[in-house]
């Protein structure tokens, strides 16, 4: 796909997400905003039908669940129940029925370790896959995650990419008023993983580093981002839990069209 056209299709991702989750009355929009870009680059211009896929940031189901739809594997129904008494989409992906859902995730800080799991097992059986997981930056004060990095530094985990959206927020403050931290890739980098640090919401520039293949060990892509791009919560603690109102759904959406426009 052209980057123009990759382009316009994120935008209209964006404004479908707005959609399902305004009319669903959901928080969490936040999260879903600092991450969308990565996942649509991700699932449109670098992975292959081999390659597996972990959200361990639960909360922003809805970029994801977004992304399969733009990739034909949901549909406008789907999208339209979202978080509704006997959905599909639940706000944490779970269940059954989910087009490559391969845990149920959201308990924060599993994902890394799901899926060094897998790059393990894809190593030992030597197939040619890639395993991705998108991470928050909060989710990182979980031990299981440091674990998992050791592991996968140790079993020389080059299939393996993880993927952090370091928006510097979490459910009560800023990471570095919680926990005294806003940047975790000197953290990383000391245990020994090639961590590469760019711009969250430059699709030229995540294009890049995910095609930027290590023949050592796992990779870490560190996106700065801010929570809530382009909302009227923009980078506050607000965009993490609070819903929309109709005007401010109706101003969010005139800002994406106006982009889509340029």
């Amino acid at each position: 796909m052209v980057k123009k056209r990759f382009e316009e299709l994120l935008n209209t991702a964006k404004l479908r997400l707005l959609k399902m989750h305004y009319t669903s009355n959901s928080g969490h929009l936040g999260g879903n905003f600092s991450c969308i870009d990565a996942l649509m680059t991700l699932h449109h211009r670098i992975m292959t039908s081999e390659d597996r896929f972990i959200l361990s940031k639960g909360h922003s189901a809805g970029a994801w669940y977004v992304t399969l739809w733009s990739l034909g594997k949901l549909q406008d129904l789907d999208l339209d129940s979202f978080s509704k008494e006997d959905t599909l989409l639940p706000g944490h992906p779970s269940g059954k029925g989910i087009p490559d859902l391969h845990f149920s995730t959201g308990s924060l800080g599993h994902g890394p370790s799901l899926a060094a799991g897998m790059a393990l097992a894809a190593k030992q059986k030597k197939l040619d896959r890639q395993i991705y997981c998108l991470c928050s930056d909060g989710e990182w004060q979980e031990g299981s995650c440091w674990e998992a990095l050791i592991f996968s530094i140790h079993h020389r985990l080059n299939n393996l990419t993880i993927l952090i959206d370091q928006n510097g927020l979490q459910g009560f403050g800023t990471t570095q008023d919680i926990i005294s931290c806003h940047n975790l890739t000197s953290r990383i980098t000391s245990f020994g993983a090639e961590v590469q640090y760019i711009d969250g919401h430059d699709i030229s520039q995540i294009e890049n580093a995910l095609r930027n293949i290590s023949l050592e060990s796992p990779r870490v892509i560190i996106l700065n981002t801010v929570k809530g791009k382009g909302l009227h919560f923009s980078g506050t603690l607000e965009s993490h839990y609070l819903p929309l109102s109709e005007e401010q759904y109706q101003s969010a959406h005139l800002k994406i069209t106006a982009e889509q426009e340029k």
